[in-house]
């Protein structure tokens, strides 16, 4: 059986605009994928959290930093055939003060990690969602800013460079789906089933190769 490790944040955990809570398996992205490609041939490992970063700590929250956990994921999950990394959302936001070129560099640790531990698995980098213009109104989400709406645009220029530079599989999130209007940050369940398709045909593009 295959194993396809699935590495993201809020949207790679599948949560639910209005509530707050976790769509159901059938809806997240990762579960439909899984389901696509079949259960006695594949298994899709979820492990998305919400806040979590490429490399910075959240003052606010323990455990969101994404080079601290991956390599633990990557030991415990030993070599899985492909793994799949969509981060940087998180970044965007004004308390990191980070730039485009910073998130790419945060994304290039990961993969060293990916390199150094898991060297016999394929990578797919997913640049994330743009997040939605008004997202840094008081009614939405005020840890982000005007300018990070422009910043979490920038990621899928800097994500598609990484990815030819390191000979790895890229995938655009933002040509697929787009947050919901509720909270102009998270994927709904649309979004999650558009997102899905395209992830899976490029994973029939990567076991072709």
């Amino acid at each position: 059986m295959k194993q396809i490790l699935c590495y993201g944040d809020s949207n790679t955990y599948g949560y639910i605009p209005e509530t707050g809570n976790r769509y159901p398996w059938g809806v997240r992205w990762t579960s439909i994928l899984n389901e696509e490609l079949g259960f006695e041939n594949y298994r899709v490992i979820e492990e998305g959290l919400c806040g979590r970063t490429t490399i910075f700590e959240d003052p606010l929250r323990e455990g969101r930093r994404g080079t601290k956990l991956l390599p633990i994921l990557l030991e415990t999950h030993n070599n899985p055939d492909i793994i799949v990394v969509m981060l940087g959302t998180n970044d965007c936001k004004t308390v990191y003060s980070a730039t485009s070129e910073i998130i790419g560099k945060g994304v290039r640790r990961l993969l060293t990690q990916i390199k150094n531990i898991s060297s016999k698995s394929k990578v797919l980098l997913i640049s994330p969602i743009h997040l939605g213009e008004r997202v840094w109104e008081d009614n939405f989400d005020t840890e982000f800013s005007k300018k990070s709406v422009e910043l979490s645009k920038e990621l899928a220029k800097v994500y598609s460079k990484i990815s030819k530079e390191e000979n790895i599989y890229y995938l655009d999130a933002s040509r697929y789906s787009s947050p919901s209007e509720i909270d102009q940050e998270h994927m709904d369940e649309n979004g999650h089933r558009a997102l899905a398709h395209a992830v899976l045909t490029k994973i029939k593009e990567i076991e072709a190769a």
